[in-house]
């Protein structure tokens, strides 16, 4: 029995944990969204004045979309779709896969994936620059005069903030989570004080309302929506956070805690509104009586840092997802926690997210101006979801197709209206994410078509390992001590490093290992499941390394297991032989011109086998080759 109690005591404590983690880290994006959602709704370019039919239909239709897009398609529906516990939208993608075996259903489902893969990048680049930037902008109300100060101040901060990634988020994550309660209570008791002063408002949660916006407004009322969604942003961190909190505790978190606040403080600022019009100009600011305001913008200004700093380190975590399915080229990884394994920093990713953000605060000025760019990378995300999870229902979770196609209509309905609002701004801003989103998609099917293409060159004019294999049985060449290890990414033939060593050397090693390394559409390979070994006679050895594509490989680290298969391997005295191609271009290349000098720039400038792998630089050999492409 005590040890029962015990047990209980442990579990409440380590789900209490993770919902205030989930809290601080996961719902920053939208929990900062008050900050600038009102105010974008009204304003002048929608032409929409501050009456209260159009009060009372914004905080109808904010209340509504909460409830129908986070509520319901991600809380509820979406989750479920978790890829072993992880989610986002790789994972998603890795799950669409798995049922659909016809080539163009295959290229339809990675063309979604990448696509929305893309613009979470550009929801990387805005989240920060609007985040930060709305938040400093609270000095121009506390005292016009500052105005000057806003974007130089707003540089600053997101240049610590990037300078601060390569310490890692694991020495003051525990602070996230009490800063963010703090600032949804914050949230919550603002709303409170201006609900308690016009309680008419909650009237708004009926939904005759939403509808009511549209009827008054037309085309106008459409437009709005471009602003709304605005309040949905960093849904999508839910799901894809879901593999380092658990779904529960997001659940929880969501549904008993951080969705009241937001609801508390956006019915708070609909008051204020409704009793002065004038607030419109920032009714999240006016909300906090004189003497608060310096105090609240710099929770918000740590607010918004937190919500942005979840927003980078999960473009990290998609970068290295990307790189081991083999969309993107290698690329170098830190890993800043000696205890969880997807705290990673990539210095390249990160270098290009902060010059992106410095370049979008200079070129847009404002949060306004911003919110035109933010919402079109957040709905087109939120459209591929859907797409996605409409097939996960049919072949994952066998729904029946009337139920599947129901949930596929109203969520994609939904979608795209908010999508079709904000492509009317795509001249405005919603032109930013669009072409961060092709410029990536750009790369990563350049990449993964040259990849498919440089393997099939290397393969035509390979030498068949089973022709290789009887060569050494008959005509046996002079074995030395040692094992060799030569790494190469087909089975059915030989590597090119072998071959080469052969040719030059006239030697083989006492020991030789063939070895490949695959990346699953599983985020986790677990131990007893890494190492795939073949004997093939004449003691060599093929020998498979699995991971899955939320791992980061480690070649050396997966070898000493390869003692438990019977097989005895001194790493220490072990050498590594690497292929490494060298791409020219062809007379008659299968890439076009401009394809092939981008795959050829891009191949250049992956990071070596060597660093990626983990091998120690001193027991590593390259042997290069030309390759026409």
């Amino acid at each position: 029995m005590p040890t029962t109690e015990h047990s209980q005591s442990n579990n409440k404590t380590s789900f209490a944990a993770l919902a205030l983690g989930a809290i601080g880290v996961v719902y920053g994006d939208v929990g900062t969204s008050p900050l600038y959602t009102m105010k974008e709704i009204f304003n002048q370019a929608h032409g929409l004045l501050p009456d209260k039919v159009t009060v009372f239909g914004s905080i109808s239709l904010i209340f509504w979309s909460l409830i129908m897009v986070i509520c319901l398609k991600y809380v509820v529906f979406v989750m479920r779709a978790d890829n072993r516990g992880e989610g986002g939208i790789m994972a998603l993608m890795a799950l669409a896969l798995r049922g659909r075996h016809k080539t163009h259903q295959r290229a339809i489902i990675v063309s979604l994936g990448l696509f929305g893969a893309a613009l979470f990048y550009g929801d990387g680049i805005i989240t920060p620059a609007i985040s930060v930037l709305s938040a400093v902008e609270g000095l121009e109300v506390a005292a016009p005069a500052l105005h000057p100060y806003v974007i130089p101040l707003t540089l600053c901060v997101l240049v610590g903030l990037f300078l601060f990634q390569s310490m890692g988020t694991e020495k003051v994550g525990t602070l996230f989570g009490p800063i963010m309660v703090f600032w949804f209570l914050t949230l919550a008791l603002l709303g409170i004080d201006s609900l308690i002063k016009s309680p008419d408002i909650l009237m708004a949660f009926n939904p005759k309302y939403a509808l009511n916006f549209f009827i008054k407004h037309h085309w106008h009322g459409f437009l709005a929506l471009g602003a709304i969604v605005l309040a949905l942003t960093g849904a999508e961190a839910l799901y894809a956070d879901m593999g380092h909190f658990g779904r529960k505790p997001i659940q929880f978190s969501w549904i008993l805690f951080v969705m009241p606040a937001l609801l508390l403080n956006y019915l708070g600022q609909g008051a204020l509104i409704l009793r002065d019009p004038t607030a419109v100009k920032n009714p999240f600011y006016l909300l906090a009586p004189d003497w608060a305001l310096y105090p609240l913008i710099a929770l918000s200004t740590a607010a918004t840092v937190i919500a942005s700093q979840a927003v980078i380190s999960g473009a990290f975590s998609i970068t290295r997802q990307a790189v081991q399915l083999d969309y993107i080229p290698r690329l170098r990884f830190i890993h800043t926690s000696s205890s969880e394994m997807g705290q990673v920093f990539a210095p390249a990713v990160n270098r290009f997210l902060l010059v992106a953000v410095l370049i979008l605060v200079l070129v847009f000025q404002s949060s306004s101006h911003l919110a035109s760019a933010y919402g079109f990378a957040v709905t087109g995300t939120m459209a591929i979801d859907t797409s996605l999870a409409f097939i996960v229902a049919m072949d994952v979770w066998k729904w029946q197709s009337k139920w599947a196609i129901t949930f596929l209509v109203v969520f994609l309905t939904i979608d795209l209206s908010f999508l079709g609002a904000n492509a009317v701004k795509i001249i405005d801003g919603g032109w930013f994410p669009l072409l961060i989103a092709a410029l990536l998609f750009l790369l990563m099917t350049t990449w993964r078509k040259g990849r498919k293409m440089l393997v099939w060159h290397l393969q035509r004019s390979a030498t068949s390992l089973t022709e290789f294999m009887e060569r050494v049985r008959t005509s046996p060449p002079i074995r030395v001590p040692g094992t060799a290890i030569f790494l190469y990414s087909r089975h059915l033939s030989l590597p090119f490093a072998l071959l080469q060593n052969l040719e030059y050397n006239k030697i083989l090693h006492d020991q030789v290992i063939l070895l490949t390394v695959t990346t699953q559409d599983i985020p986790y390979v677990l131990a007893k499941d890494r190492l795939d070994v073949e004997d093939l006679g004449e003691n060599f050895f093929r020998v498979t390394i699995k991971f899955g594509f939320t791992q980061s490989p480690d070649i050396p680290h997966a070898l000493a297991l390869i003692n438990q298969k019977g097989i005895k391997l001194n790493l220490n005295e072990a050498m590594f032989f690497i292929g490494r191609e060298t791409l020219i271009p062809s007379p008659n290349p299968e890439l076009n011109s401009w394809q092939e000098r981008i795959f050829i720039f891009m191949f250049r400038n992956a990071s070596t086998p060597i660093v990626f792998f983990g091998i120690p630089s001193k027991q590593a050999l390259e042997i290069g080759t030309l390759v026409e492409v």
